[in-house]
């Protein structure tokens, strides 16, 4: 069968089907969780606000009771979901240097569509809500949106040679899933408003049936597996497999030279922070638009969703024309932080429709610096390595992408009666961390190269390595 070299058809099509019904699943649970809760029917109305009729109903303090149990729903289902995505990450990303980078698409594609398909049973049969919280546990067995950009950014790096070619690329596919995203996210209000809530996750489930076919039967591998020499696999490869899987983060860092490790470790925690900060902010957006004094619409939440579709396209041209300029990666990496702190300052004082919608302009710049420190960190590493390397970030990423929800949805559970802004205060303000970690790498300096001191690689060419350690290319280009 005719295959190809690109992955980001895949990309494109998982970021469609996944975003069509995110905006939808807070809306769904909060709705269901309106109704248990009052016994009376959830208000609609074809204005910009909901705040007239909530009020006439003196339903205030239920208001801010759905509010409190939508936070923990969310909460719970981060928390129980958050353990087996991350092993299954670590573990799938790391094992592709040997078995290959399908693995680690293919897998949380099937989970994505267990985690769909959940939905819309529960939605078409009025099941008990609850019940989506066991099925964020099932899916989370086969990985998450981590396990799958780790795939696919590691998929990347071996099919490209220059650095610059790597971190445009990277930063297309951070593009194309804003792009996307914000397609689906722009439509999803009028599907609601038209069809309900189980057209959307049945036309969801259908894309993810279509990603999962390509992804299967049409994308090259990107990677040659080694043959085996029998039709069976002896104790030996086992073990090599293993040996692999747990120490291929150490292979990283064994060896090598102090400075490398430590602007190697500051990248990760510039990474990792940011990470952090910007998700836990933009995670309750949505909950916070629910919230009085705005009482968005199914509408409006549509809209402010696709807004966020600038964000990745700024933030892709941004990182085109600055490098493309010849700007220091460490200046484009600050440009983003920076955005993100004055955006989310912005929303914690957001009362109006329209001051919520100016929110998302300083924020144009959020994404650049993801895929800019992806790139550096994989430029100095090995190709070996990358697999590797690629697993700790995304089990990094998705340790923060499950704890940062968590933990702002304790928080904001915490604050909301007084004031729901906090939470957006706090964002901007763990931003101080990347910016100190950024000024560190600064001053040690970003000149490194990866001096392994000894001559034997941690691994043997018998277990499927190749040594190449000896990367001497500098962080910044």
């Amino acid at each position: 069968m005719w295959r190809l070299h690109l992955v980001e058809p895949v990309v494109a099509l998982y970021a469609f089907s996944s975003f069509l019904i995110y905006p939808l699943v807070q809306q769904y649970v909060y709705r269901r969780l309106w109704m248990q809760l009052t016994n009376t029917s959830y208000p609609i109305s074809d204005n910009t606000s909901r705040c007239a009729a909530i009020n006439s109903s003196n339903h205030t303090n239920i208001h801010k009771d759905v509010q409190k149990q939508a936070s923990l729903f969310s909460l719970y289902s981060e928390i129980l979901s958050t353990v087996p995505s991350l092993i299954v990450t670590l573990l799938l990303v790391a094992y592709s240097d040997r078995a290959g980078r399908k693995i680690t698409i293919v897998m949380p594609l099937i989970g994505t569509l267990i985690y769909t398909t959940s939905f819309l049973t529960v939605s078409f049969f009025e099941l008990d809500v609850y019940l989506l919280i066991g099925s964020s546990l099932l899916s989370s067995l086969f990985g998450g949106l981590g396990t799958f950009l780790g795939g696919c950014f590691a998929y990347i790096a071996d099919l490209c040679k220059d650095e610059r070619q790597k971190t445009l690329r990277m930063a297309g596919v951070d593009m194309m899933i804003g792009l996307l995203s914000g397609v689906a996210s722009i439509s999803t209000g009028y599907f609601l408003r038209a069809a309900g809530f189980n057209w959307p996750f049945l036309t969801s489930a259908l894309f993810q049936c279509l990603t999962l076919i390509y992804a299967v039967f049409i994308l090259e591998e990107s990677m040659k597996k080694t043959p085996a020499d029998g039709s069976t696999v002896d104790d030996s490869h086992r073990q090599s497999v293993l040996k692999h899987i747990i120490c291929g983060i150490y292979q990283i860092f064994a060896g090598a030279s102090c400075r490398f490790k430590t602007v190697l470790a500051l990248l990760m925690i510039i990474l990792t922070s940011f990470s952090f900060a910007y998700v836990g902010g933009v995670f309750l957006m949505t909950l916070y638009e629910l919230n009085e004094p705005l009482c968005w619409t199914e509408i409006l939440i549509g809209y402010g969703s696709a807004l966020s579709t600038l964000v990745f396209l700024i933030s892709f041209l941004g990182v085109s024309a600055f490098t493309y300029c010849g700007v220091p990666q460490l200046i484009i990496v600050l440009m983003g932080i920076l955005s993100v702190a004055s955006g989310m300052i912005l929303a914690a004082f957001a009362k109006t429709t329209i001051l919520m919608f100016l929110v998302r302009i300083p924020m144009l710049l959020a994404i650049m610096p993801f895929p800019v420190l992806r790139s550096m960190m994989s430029n100095i590493v090995s190709k070996s390595e990358q697999g590797s390397l690629f697993a700790y970030l995304s089990f990094l990423e998705n340790l923060t992408n499950n704890v940062s929800p968590a933990v702002f949805n304790s928080i904001y559970f915490a604050t909301v009666a007084w004031y729901p802004g906090f939470v957006f205060l706090l964002s901007a303000g763990l931003c101080a961390v990347p910016i100190f970690a950024l000024g560190a790498v600064a001053l040690i300096g970003v000149d490194v190269s990866r001096h392994v001191e000894g001559p034997e690689p941690f691994f043997t060419e018998d277990e499927g390595l190749v040594e190449d350690g000896n990367d001497s290319s500098p962080l910044l280009g």
